[in-house]
């Protein structure tokens, strides 16, 4: 991973941390010197030099502003944030269950709709920040099996547009991430598991975040999409 000096001093906040693409992007940061904030529901509160790990629901609006404070509290202020966080269930509409739609409307939508009203006021307030949304290629697609899934990530795509319009003149930068499939431990509740071997590897979209949060000043990267080798997967 290469390292990048700049990354020292920023203060990063990654909700769903604690495993695939959100760990492969804390561990790639925390090798480039950047403060951590991590964020998931297996954390408990914990501090090492420059790593805050915090309990995180997404879904539970308490949870996002209590993430947000200790972050504040403990580094002054949150440079980046990145939202990881995700949850996916793969299955035709008419077979879907309520609750899965539901549950991933809630995670992946509003989730992220919430931790970007919190830190992004602290951003305005600030004149600064960048707020980063892991979205998916199933959000700008229609792929057959994924109707609630994809209604989500279209959203959170909707939702990334807006805080541009919004944002931008306040010196904040919102940016959408756009992967195709990604090798990582998102498959390890889906049946039946795809093959993974044509997949993005899971470091490959690290290092495209840590290149948007190292990016050269004077322009705004408003999305990126990152694809397989032999395309969607």
């Amino acid at each position: 991973m290469e390292n990048r000096e700049s990354l020292k001093g920023k203060t990063v906040a990654i909700t769903g941390s604690s495993k695939g693409i959100g760990k492969a992007i804390a561990d790639a940061i925390h090798q480039s010197g950047g403060n951590l904030v991590l964020g998931s529901r297996s954390n408990v509160k914990q501090l090492e030099r420059n790593v805050l790990q915090l309990p995180l629901d997404v879904t539970n609006e308490d949870s996002v502003k209590g993430f947000y404070e200790e972050a504040v509290k403990q580094f002054g202020t949150v440079d980046v944030l990145i939202n990881s966080a995700g949850f996916g269930v793969f299955e035709s509409v008419l077979d879907s269950r309520t609750e899965d739609f539901d549950r991933m409307m809630t995670v992946n939508l509003r989730g992220t709709y919430l931790t970007c009203k919190y830190f992004g006021k602290h951003m305005v307030e600030n004149g600064i920040g960048h707020i980063i949304n892991l979205a998916s290629i199933a959000g700008t697609t229609a792929l057959q099996g994924c109707g609630g899934y994809s209604a989500s990530k279209f959203g959170v795509m909707g939702l990334t547009k807006v805080l541009q319009t919004e944002l931008r003149h306040r010196g904040i930068q919102v940016t959408s991430v756009v992967p195709g499939s990604v090798s990582s431990t998102f498959w390890d509740e889906i049946d039946p598991k795809p093959e993974m071997s044509n997949m993005i590897p899971v470091e490959t979209i690290a290092s495209h975040f840590l290149y948007l949060i190292d990016q050269p000043k004077g322009a705004f990267v408003d999305e990126i999409t990152i694809m397989p080798p032999l395309g969607i997967l």
